[in-house]
This record gives C-alpha cells, sequence and structure tokens, in this order.
C-alpha cells in the first residue's frame, strides 16, 4: 500500500536527440541595460539572460567578439534594434 511516503523512483531517461549547441552570443544594449542573446548556428535566438550574468562571463571567458552585428546575416534576427545598438554590439562566436 502506498501512502506517499519515500523517495519516488526517477523517471526513465530520455533518449531522444539533445538540445542543438549555442553559436553565437551577442551582447547588445537595449533600453538602457545590455543583455546577452543567445542563437543556435542557424541565427535562431534560443535564450536572452541579462548580459551582466555570471554565466555569461564564464562561457566567453577568453573569446574576442566581432565589433558589429551590421553584418547582414544578422538582420533578421536583430530586426528590432537600431542600427547604433547593432554598430555597438559584440558578437561572439562560440566553438562548434
Amino acid at each position: 500500500m502506498n501512502h506517499g511516503y519515500g523517495i519516488e523512483a526517477p523517471g526513465e531517461h530520455h533518449h531522444g536527440p539533445h538540445r542543438k549547441p549555442l553559436r553565437y552570443v551577442i551582447i547588445i544594449e537595449e533600453a538602457g541595460s545590455r543583455v546577452a542573446r543567445l542563437f543556435l548556428a542557424t541565427r535562431e535566438q534560443v535564450g536572452e539572460v541579462d548580459a551582466g550574468a555570471e554565466e555569461v562571463a564564464d562561457l566567453l571567458k577568453g573569446r574576442q567578439p566581432a565589433r558589429s552585428a551590421n553584418d547582414p546575416v544578422w538582420d533578421a534576427a536583430l530586426r528590432g534594434n537600431s542600427v547604433a545598438e547593432r554598430a555597438a554590439a559584440e558578437v561572439y562566436t562560440l566553438d562548434a
């Protein structure tokens, strides 16, 4: 008889495909605060966090950014940002 006592056994491991890895991180200023936008290799945005987060610093440690997101390949992904914001953005490319 089970009355809800004890520790529940962990569920079966998920055998499906893993999430795709991040390929790009763009640090960009929006409305007075810096955010880190996270992108897949397809330039699909999969997240956005405060650029001051410790995890962002760890992820980008030792990497040198490109100094502009004005490249046409970023037009669709950054269509809500101004030319000035994009020019000041830092684009980091992560290992594949």
